[in-house]
């Protein structure tokens, strides 16, 4: 199953959601697709969805699928990474006034360089992406917190 979401944030995302409708429609992705629509106008015809779904659903979701096609949200990738999934991660562009910067886009170019996404910034490029991160498997994730309440505590001790 292929779960597709937006966020919460109040802009919406139907270049992302069309998208992933187009490709369902003409086949080019074939299986379950779930998608949660969030604040976006466009109404999915080819895939199942709902604007939202609480924790608990959101969380199963995630669990089941087997591939996750998301924004670049920070919160959303790490706990997807942390589950071990593969990741297609289109940042929110404010040129199509999807957010009010590129913040996402820089987010999903460092998760991509550290091999726990593939960035898609263009979605044209969504077929190429589900294509290869079908074929490679994810690193594993690896939380740099201990690191930074080390640092933290270092700091703190030399005051």
């Amino acid at each position: 199953m292929i779960f597709v979401t937006v966020g919460s944030q109040k802009f919406p995302f139907d270049r992302l959601i069309r998208q992933v409708d187009r490709m369902a429609e003409d086949r080019t992705i074939t299986g379950e697709v779930v998608v949660q629509t969030g604040h976006s106008g466009y109404v999915p015809r080819f895939c199942r969805g709902r604007a939202f779904y609480d924790r608990e659903e959101f969380g199963a979701l995630l669990e089941r699928c087997d591939i996750l096609i998301t924004h670049g949200g920070a919160g959303t990738m790490v706990e997807a990474a942390k589950r071990g999934k593969r990741i297609v991660a289109v940042p929110r562009l404010a040129r199509y006034a999807e957010h009010v910067d590129d913040h996402q886009l820089e987010l999903t170019g460092r998760f991509h360089a550290l091999k726990l996404v593939y960035a898609c910034p263009e979605t044209e490029g969504l077929a190429e992406a589900l294509r290869w991160v079908r074929g490679h498997r994810p690193a594993p994730f690896c939380s740099n917190t201990e690191a930074f309440l080390a640092s933290l505590d270092g700091f703190l001790n030399s005051l």
